[in-house]
Formats: C-alpha cells, sequence, structure tokens
C-alpha cells in the first residue's frame, strides 16, 4: 500500500500490468498517476486508484526508470561462478505483496544445474507459493524461468511448482522473519 516512502509517478505510455493479488492482465493508459510502493528485483509494485498492480521491469522506462541489466559470466566461468549466478538471479524474484526475495521467503524447494554441455546449461528449479491459490503464481514462475534464461550458457530453467511440503513460515531464513515479524 502507499505510504511516506512510495515514489510519484505518471506512466509515459501504456503498460501491461498484473493486478495484485488475482494476476489479472490490464493495460494502464499513459498519464496514469500512482505510487511505487516496491521495486525489488527489477519489477515494481505499483499503487494506482486503491490498487496494487505488478509492473515488470521489461516496462521500467514508462516509469521513469532503468531497466535491469542482465547478468554476466567471465569467459572462463566455472560451475561454481554459475550456481552463484543461478542463487543471485533467483534472490532477484520477489513476491510483489512481500518485499523478501523468493530464496529467503523459502519458496525454492530445489535448484539443479545440468552441465553436460557448458555452452547449454539446464537449470531444473521446483519452488512453491505461501499460499496455493495466490494469483501471482504463475508471475513468479515466469519472472524465474526469465532472470535464469538471461543468464549466459542456460539454455533451458525448468520451473515446476509443487506444494510439498506445504510452506510455513519456518521455511524462511531468520532474516527473512526479521524483516516481515515472524520471529515466533
Amino acid at each position: 500500500m502507499y505510504s511516506r516512502e512510495s515514489e510519484p509517478f505518471t506512466l509515459s505510455r501504456e503498460t501491461e500490468a498484473a493486478l495484485i493479488p488475482a494476476g489479472d492482465m490490464i493495460r494502464l493508459p499513459p498519464g496514469t498517476i500512482g505510487y511505487i510502493t516496491q521495486s525489488l528485483g527489477g519489477s515494481f509494485t505499483v499503487y494506482v486508484d486503491g490498487s496494487l498492480f505488478r509492473i515488470a521491469g521489461a516496462d521500467a522506462d514508462a516509469l521513469g526508470k532503468e531497466p535491469p541489466e542482465a547478468p554476466a559470466l567471465p569467459e572462463d566461468a566455472s560451475r561454481e561462478d554459475v550456481e552463484a549466478i543461478v542463487w543471485s538471479q533467483l534472490r532477484t524474484c520477489y513476491d510483489p505483496e512481500i518485499p523478501v526475495n523468493i530464496v529467503d521467503l523459502g519458496l525454492i524447494y530445489s535448484c539443479d544445474l545440468n552441465e553436460e554441455d557448458p555452452d547449454n546449461r539446464r537449470v531444473a528449479v521446483q519452488m512453491t507459493l505461501t499460499a496455493p491459490g495466490c494469483g501471482m503464481g504463475e508471475f513468479l514462475v515466469a519472472d524465474v524461468k526469465e532472470k535464469l534464461e538471461i543468464i549466459p550458457t542456460i539454455a533451458h530453467a525448468e520451473v515446476e511448482l509443487v506444494f510439498d511440503p506445504p510452506w510455513n513460515h519456518s521455511m524462511m531464513s531468520e532474516a527473512a522473519r526479521l524483516q516481515t515479524g515472524m520471529m515466533y
């Protein structure tokens, strides 16, 4: 929601946005006025006329912002280098309603890098959601896939949404529990 830290904006062009938490896609017209309430991981959560929307990083220019830079690998990248960037990219994925990345939220159950061909690596991720009926689930899955597939040498990312075991707050990192006030 709107707070004193929220940054005002006026859209410079028509922009596709996902209604939070339903996930319905709409088009916000140029000239729409609102507030950026969260800008983490390259996407934006905005407050417009009493509703929250998620705007993709690719549309940052419509908000007057710079789009996020793609990750880079050194020429002689080792498996450990690639794995580090994979986890770094996962930490740029945020639930649009919670200002904590999905790794620290405990939503990543597994992440496996297949390196049979170092020029065409594959990564397989199993992840969950904080609530099974979350309308933003497909956006989080797509965000993970897109952010992994822009890593040089990652040819394909498979992201599977699973619900076993069910997520609970004990899966969060200590820092995430502290940030969200869930230290019990």
